[in-house]
């Protein structure tokens, strides 16, 4: 178990961009975090005085960084038990400041690689999109070969995320440009009910056996919503709709007619060019239920076993079985569902790689369309986190070795990679990658992770997402979380996106 982190910053800040680089070479570290406030010419004074920098070492601490981080120069000391292991001083520093935080972050990096013995396949890349950098590169028509040169010097990228980064942008680039995104519009609608909870989770989502009362209560909220959402964007074509939860087929299959009425009820659904529902756990699928989604015009489905180890599932909250998985595929397919996607997780509790391979074979077999490969991300609202003793000693073995042998998997398979994101605390500092076979990619998939689209949001705990492509401004509206509040408070949900189109020109 580490001990604690204490990173102490004087002057310019750059927690948010210090602290998840930090955690991805130490991820069990407890962090202390200190700001402090630091003029120039005091903090030049006591820069000459080597000794005076020694007043942020604490014996107490694993380790102690201490970046004085001024204009345009900086001065950064690392400490291990109290004994100073790294400096790093430099004067005249480009003080433009993404220029500025990539240079310390490089310096924090070189030490932390050095100190642990291992390197991070993203290098110095910590937040949600890094394909973001790649796909405005080749927007602005950067070349190939300039990108991967940049990805490696200034963010330290390795060459195999820089190859899946480059093949990812390119694709998204190529859809997008084909469907004019910008003269439309998405629409999210979040179910946040579940059959149970499952141990990694932390999304906004309630068992139905303590929360299942609710839903006809929630569903009468979400249409007063949904019919407001279908008159905000008059001079924009919805493109894409996408249910997702929780998992909406948690829903009976009456609830489920009532809310897929609504839709087309009350959105302009004539120039939608995908239409998503998350079916999701096995177990809450069955026949009537399929056959309403393909009866009220849903163009693509998920069925996310999450792995095909039944121990696996047991241990993680699904209480379904491997063979409830496999009827699901076979039934939706004789019901005329023809682009579904499944989910894995590797790096879930007890797995190996021989775990993901012989799931990855038992998928080879059901052929979905697409192929969703996530990687673990330890929630700190998940029970994995809050109830970690009853998972001790069952950490994934080689992570990085299951998701090779997902790679692999695919581009036998013939899956291509189309959209990529990232999570704070994965599994050895992955990622989470979208493949399908070519052209039955996600296109909301697309939109939401590379933030290219406005986004209008229903349900409790959902966000808005609201693009200005002229001002490269995005701004967000955001439900409540609470099912209770929700259903009780969704005049104030729906006044809460009018106040902001009466302030934003969209």
């Amino acid at each position: 178990m580490e001990r604690p982190v204490e990173l102490n910053l004087y002057g310019r800040d750059y927690e948010q961009e210090l602290r998840p680089l930090i955690r991805a070479f130490l991820p069990d570290a407890d962090f202390e975090v200190n700001h402090y406030e630091a003029e120039e010419e005091p903090m030049r004074e006591l820069c000459r005085e080597e000794p005076k920098l020694l007043l942020a070492a604490n014996a107490a601490f694993d380790y102690s960084f201490a970046c004085i981080l001024m204009n345009d120069w900086y001065r950064i000391r690392v400490y291990r038990g109290g004994e100073c292991v790294a400096r790093a001083d430099a004067d005249g520093v480009d003080p433009e400041r993404k220029a500025y935080r990539n240079r310390v972050a490089r310096e924090i990096y070189r030490v932390l690689a050095r100190e642990t013995g291992t390197t991070l396949p993203w290098g110095i890349l910590t937040g949600v999109r890094p394909t973001k950098l790649v796909y405005e590169g080749l927007e602005d028509g950067e070349s190939a070969e300039s990108i991967a040169a940049r990805l490696r010097e200034e963010y330290l990228v390795s060459e195999e995320k820089i190859a899946t980064s480059l093949q990812v942008a390119t694709r998204e680039r190529d859809i997008l440009h084909g469907m004019n995104y910008r003269e439309g519009y998405s629409i999210y609608i979040g179910i946040p009910f579940c059959p149970t909870t499952c141990h990694y989770c932390s999304f906004t989502s309630y068992p139905l056996e303590r929360f299942g009362k609710l839903t006809d209560a929630y569903l009468d909220a979400l249409t007063k919503e949904l019919e407001y959402l279908g008159t905000c964007m008059p001079g924009k074509k919805l493109q894409t709709v996408y249910i997702g939860g929780g998992t909406p087929t948690s829903l009976s299959a009456e609830q489920l007619e009532r809310l897929l009425t609504a839709v087309r009820t009350y959105l302009p659904m004539e120039n939608c060019i995908e239409y998503t529902v998350e079916a999701g756990r096995p177990d809450s699928i069955t026949e009537r239920k399929l056959k309403v989604l393909r009866d009220y015009g849903v163009t693509r489905i998920s069925i996310n076993p999450q792995t095909m180890q039944q121990r696996t599932l047991d241990l993680i909250g699904r209480r379904h079985t491997v063979q409830q998985i496999v009827d699901a595929m076979h039934m939706a397919r004789e019901l005329g569902h023809d682009n579904i996607n499944m989910d894995i997780i590797i790096g879930l509790t007890g797995e190996c790689p021989d775990d993901v391979r012989d799931t990855l074979a038992q998928i080879a077999r059901l052929q979905p369309d697409s192929l969703t490969v996530h990687t673990l991300a330890r929630k700190r609202a998940a029970r994995l986190t809050t109830q970690k003793e009853d998972y001790e000693g069952m950490e994934a073995q080689g992570v990085t070795e299951m998701l090779a042998e997902s790679i692999r998997f695919c581009r036998e398979q013939e899956y291509l990679p189309y959209y990529l994101y990232r999570q704070k605390n994965m599994a050895e500092n992955l990622e989470n990658v979208g493949y399908a076979r070519f052209g039955k990619e996600g296109i909301y998939n697309i939109l939401i992770m590379e933030e290219k689209q406005t986004i209008l949001a229903a349900g409790a705990g959902a966000m808005s997402k609201f693009v200005f492509y002229d001002e490269d401004r995005i701004e967000r509206v955001e439900n409540v979380k609470s099912l209770t509040d929700y259903i009780e408070r969704i005049d104030e949900m729906i006044e809460r996106k009018k106040t902001f189109f009466a302030a934003n020109e969209m």
